[in-house]
């Protein structure tokens, strides 16, 4: 289909605490490098982004700082703004979901869907603080942990051992608002029908998007959709929020992820009068960038939630990124284990492109990367500087030495093969460049940008024009030699500055200046030409691109990275973290007796079924074969496998566990996991195939 707009969209992050450089790396620099190769196409193209400013995590900030949620996303609204700024993220708008307009068009989002009928009213029991009066959301409860014993465990997941929890699961539960023991009552929500637009997203994502969109993202919404969806609560008893329009909702707001994807129609609307072009007129092409913890919610709830409002368009991709770690260890908020974005920028204030340049060359886009202050090193000083500044460095120096300062000629009668072959490779790259952009693979686009310098090195090295200047007597013939070499040099230069400016916009205007040219030399239609720089023209003299980043440096950031890890750890932090990739390595525990561990009845089993608990996201209901009988386990996996991967995997279960519910199932065993240097489970299996029921020793 031929669209006539694009709609850029990046995830809205939580307004409560700064962002880091896995931000960056996972949709923000994508979704800003393709939005500068979009306008570059002078294609109409809007890029939307802003403020996550309601949910549980925005309240529990305020609670623990003794501020109000308000003070919570005023600091850290002007935070992360300024960080994007900073570091060159050129949304067209940067809006709050605390915002007039966004209230009132989640509310009315909502009251459309209510009046048309479309909502289930349910009543179910609830942890409820009858001190407070109020009811707990899963973060607000904290007990101990069945699994590793740690004292403030919240309900949704131990901190400490990194294993998801429901609050049924918590020993001794608590309200972390009043340190009482929650009890359960009654409370009614409105549930969107999500089951009833199955067939819809079957028909829209496994037929129709396959082929077009990333295999993770694809894998991710094809495997919620063969474990069958639910429907969910799309409200909650809270005080911060978007209030439910109704009037038997007093206490009520809508759910942070029914209000937050409207937050992009609304900022939409503050941008422009137009907004409705952008959302509801076919020829748009609207392109989610997220992580792959919002893969689900982009995919599937909220296509589900516009399809069910009507009149407005669905995404056409949406190319979420993987994680990326820091020195091997995964981003950490509450134990402070993270490059903060507003850090960086004071730290390097003049290094914003060398951090583009490194997280988009190391991008997760296919699977979890690390990012090393070594390897940051390493590549702003080995590729930015040694390749493409050392190049675009030599060709200016030359030209003022051997040319006058001046763009010399290219003289037809001289030209050789080399000179051919670096203006083919000129205009190639434009192609390659752009077909991996509007593929968003922006690390293959990036390499080959940075390959065309190389090229440029090459082609400068083979024709060594110092040496053509040494022989006076060829001065006549030597010279149009020299002339053509720098020539093409420029003009690549000139190239280099155009495909660079997506992903490394300060260098490009740097570039510009010495060149004496205008910014709107950087149009994409420019690409691939040799004559950008006039002949005669005098360019400004020599000045480095980059710079070397120092050994000290690195030091001193991967000691400050030690020092707050300390810091957290010493002061025993036990904050909500603000994003699930973070999963802290689970402390060795005490000594036991063999007789302590006869106590234990390890038996192998076999996976015969799998599928998704309703209304609980990290949970699988396991059918596992024990020999003698079938057992019913429920375990918090769901985020790292698939129902249909597993069935058939040997497992070892501890079959002796006294039995408890979850989520309304009762689960009569648990089954043996470990975690490996990624952060990912594996299975804990016996070595080779044993007999269903037989004794782990």
């Amino acid at each position: 289909m031929n669209y006539n707009r694009l709609l850029v969209t990046a995830a809205l992050p939580y307004a409560n605490g700064p962002v880091h450089i896995g931000h960056l790396a996972g949709c923000y620099l994508p979704a800003d490098i393709y939005t500068r190769y979009q306008r570059a196409q002078k294609r109409d193209i809007k890029f939307i982004c802003g403020s996550d400013e309601h949910g549980v995590p925005i309240t529990i900030r305020a609670m623990r700082e003794g501020i109000t949620p308000q003070d919570v996303v005023d600091k850290y609204n002007a935070i992360i703004r300024d960080s994007f700024a900073g570091m060159g993220i050129s949304c067209d708008i940067y809006s709050r979901t605390s915002n007039p307009t966004h209230r009132e068009t989640s509310q009315a989002f909502f009251k459309k869907l209510y009046d048309d009928g479309l909502f289930e009213e349910r009543e179910s029991e609830q942890y409820y603080d009858a001190e407070k009066d109020v009811f707990l959301a899963d973060r607000y409860i904290i007990g101990t942990c069945p699994n590793c014993g740690n004292p403030n465990a919240y309900g949704d997941q131990c901190e400490k051992c990194g294993t998801s929890l429901s609050p049924e699961q918590l020993i001794e539960p608590r309200s972390a608002l009043s340190n009482a023991k929650p009890v359960k009552r009654m409370t009614k929500h409105w549930y969107f029908p999500l089951n009833k637009y199955e067939d819809f997203l079957k028909e829209w994502i496994v037929e129709g998007k396959k082929d077009e969109w990333k295999a993770n993202v694809y894998g991710q919404c094809k495997s919620w959709l063969d474990s069958g969806l639910h429907p969910r609560a799309m409200t909650r008893d809270s005080n911060w929020g978007v209030p439910v329009p109704l009037p038997d909702a007093k206490g009520k707001v809508l759910y942070v992820w029914f209000d937050a994807p409207i937050g992009y129609i609304s900022a939409t609307k503050e941008l422009t009068p137009q907004w409705a072009d952008y959302w509801c007129k076919e020829d748009t092409k609207l392109v989610h960038f997220i992580g792959k913890d919002n893969i689900v919610f982009h995919c599937i709830i909220f296509p589900a939630m516009l399809k069910a409002h009507g009149g407005y368009v669905l995404p056409d991709n949406v190319p979420a990124n993987e994680f990326l770690n820091i020195e091997g260890e995964k981003v950490s908020t509450s134990r402070n284990w993270a490059v903060w974005v507003d850090e960086y920028i004071k730290d390097f204030p003049d290094q914003q492109d060398a951090l583009r340049y490194v997280l988009c060359a190391n991008a997760p886009e296919n699977k979890d990367n690390d990012f090393t202050w070594k390897d940051f090193q390493d590549r702003v000083n080995n590729e930015l500087s040694a390749v493409l500044g050392n190049f675009e460095n030599r060709a200016f120096v030359l030209m003022h030495k051997l040319c006058k300062g001046r763009v010399p000629a290219l003289h037809a009668d001289v030209q050789n093969e080399l000179d051919n072959a670096l203006i083919e490779d000129i205009k190639a790259a434009k192609t390659k460049v752009e077909t991996a952009l509007e593929a968003y693979r922006f690390r293959e686009a990036l390499a080959e940008v940075i390959d065309l310098a190389r090229k440029g090195n090459k082609y400068l090295q083979d024709n060594a024009p110092w040496t053509l200047a040494k022989t006076p007597e060829l001065q006549v013939e030597n010279q149009k030699r020299i002339d053509n070499c720098l020539h093409l040099c420029l003009q690549l230069n000139a190239n280099l500055a155009i495909l660079l400016n997506p992903f490394l916009p300060f260098t490009a205007n740097k570039m510009c200046k010495k060149m004496k040219v205008v910014e709107r030399m950087l149009e994409w239609e420019n690409a691939g030409r040799i004559d950008l720089l006039k002949v005669n023209y005098p360019l400004l003299a020599p000045e480095l691109l980059f710079r070397k980043i120092e050994d000290t440096e690195v030091e001193a950031q991967v000691q400050k990275l030690k020092d707050n890890l300390a810091k957290a750890t010493s002061q025993k932090v036990e904050a909500p973290k603000t994003e699930t990739q973070a999963a802290p390595v689970a402390e060795a525990k005490g000594v036991i007796t063999y007789d302590d561990f006869a106590k234990i009845d390890l038996r192998a089993g076999t996976i015969t079924k799998a599928e998704k608990v309703e209304k609980a996201d990290k949970l699988l209901k396991l059918e596992v074969d024990m020999g003698t009988e079938v057992r019913t386990i429920v375990s918090g996996i769901a985020m790292h496998f698939a129902p249909e991967d597993i069935v058939g995997k040997q497992v070892t279960v501890v079959a002796n566990l006294a039995p408890r519910k979850m989520r309304g199932i009762e689960s009569n065993g648990m089954i043996l996991m470990a975690q490996n240097a990624d952060g990912k489970l594996i299975f804990v299996s016996p070595l080779e195939t044993a007999d269903n029921g037989s004794e782990v020793k």
